[in-house]
């Protein structure tokens, strides 16, 4: 596609992708727009436009506080305004060309949490990560669990806590066992990490007793953003057992504001790593499921030199979108639009795509170096965590622009 608008050639956001956010200015309250270049097109002044009006619904959707209401006019309505507004940016004669307020500067603006999460799963789903964790923790030569390579375990998650792009994070306190000790202390974590995630938001809504199917699972699905599964893990290893992790990941996870659609991802479908044995039927699929998104982490400590330090790719998932929601719903749990699922860490073969400090440092016994001579066991106080991802085939670049944090101080 040939658009007329200005666009830079790495830039995340070009005219294959027509992202979806949630954005204001200092003279407009929150409204939807979608990310094209450096700029924000606000959807309800395209809507005055009348470049929606062969489509039936109203303005008001667009000047929500959240997608939550367009993403339930369902696909055959949103798919259909993302080509819409391809056809347009690509037409010389669009009425979008000459309007001087249908645009805005992305750092004129304020990005928001894009959707209203009523509902949060997260899973652990990278065989890499998995049998990472299993050879520090439990066996080295029998790493994963009995139940990992039969069902995509995951648990349930904090909603309320998971916040936009660019809100900076306090470090979490709680209770911790000191090696050698036999009684905990309460205290800041001093193993605060990262988690190397993307997200899946939910675009259909189900009934109590409804399962959904590998062959549907897509069509419940919207779109995705770049998730950062913030992690205390000395915290983590004193509460996990029985009942798995609480405190140590219910205090904040971080999310890129631009939900980049399924269909946006369409050309950089892949297929996923051989599943043995054999899973169960319910969680059988074909086709492609897997997406060759490529993904890093930086750090940056107190706003000096930035480092880079992984590396690693969305397509390493050993279970899959589809396979995820399957076995979410297969014993009748419903969803409703609006329902994050994170994937879990994705970390890759190699040392340097690991997707958390965790298996970087190998829980702190070999510390990162960073661009500036310092070291890094963990994350610390007034380090800036930056994810970044995107896709490339030929000539299409779709990108999901950044998910970017700060640690401060416990309060």
């Amino acid at each position: 596609m040939k658009t007329w608008f200005k666009i830079s050639d790495n830039s995340d956001f070009t005219i294959y992708n027509i992202p979806f956010g949630i954005f204001s200015t200092p003279t407009s309250k929150k409204r939807i727009g979608i990310a094209i270049g450096e700029s924000i097109l606000d959807l309800a002044v395209a809507y005055d436009l009348g470049i929606f009006k062969r489509l039936n619904f109203p303005k008001s959707v667009f000047e929500a506080n959240f997608l939550n209401d367009f993403i339930s006019l369902g696909k055959s309505i949103t798919n259909k305004v993302r080509i819409i507004i391809q056809e347009e940016l690509c037409n010389e004669n669009s009425v979008l060309k000459t309007s001087k307020e249908a645009f805005i500067l992305q750092n004129e603006a304020e990005m928001h949490l894009p959707v209203q999460v009523g509902d949060y799963t997260d899973f652990y789903s990278s065989i890499e990560h998995a049998t990472n964790v299993g050879m520090m923790f439990r066996d080295p030569e029998n790493a994963l669990l009995p139940n990992w390579k039969h069902i995509p375990v995951g648990y349930h998650g904090r909603a309320s806590s998971i916040m936009v792009s660019g809100k900076n994070i306090h470090r979490p306190k709680g209770q911790v066992l000191k090696p050698s000790e036999t009684l905990p202390v309460f205290e800041p974590s001093t193993r605060v990490d990262f988690e190397l995630e993307m997200g899946f938001i939910i675009g259909g809504q189900t009934e109590v007793g409804d399962s959904i199917s590998t062959k549907k699972a897509e069509d419940y699905i919207f779109g995705k953003v770049l998730f950062n599964d913030w992690s205390a893990r000395d915290i983590q290893k004193w509460e996990y057992v029985p009942l798995g992790p609480f405190l140590a990941k219910n205090f904040a996870s971080s999310i890129s504001p631009w939900v980049v659609t399924l269909e946006a991802l369409e050309p950089f479908r892949i297929a996923g790593p051989e599943q043995t044995p054999k899973v169960l039927p319910h969680l059988e699929y074909n086709g492609f499921k897997n997406f060759d998104i490529n993904l890093e982490v930086s750090i940056t400590p107190n706003n000096t030199d930035e480092t880079i330090v992984s590396k690693s790719n969305f397509k390493y998932m050993y279970w899959n979108m589809s396979q995820q929601l399957a076995h979410h719903t297969s014993n009748g749990c419903n969803v409703n639009v609006g329902d994050m699922l994170a994937s879990g860490t994705i970390s890759g073969k190699s040392k340097d795509s690991y997707g958390s400090m965790l298996e970087l440092s190998w829980a702190g016994k070999n510390p990162v170096k960073l661009n500036n001579g310092e070291e890094r066991k963990f994350i610390e106080d007034y380090d800036t965590v930056i994810m970044r991802g995107y896709c490339k085939k030929d000539e299409i670049r779709v990108g999901f622009g950044e998910v970017k944090a700060q640690i401060l101080p416990s309060k």
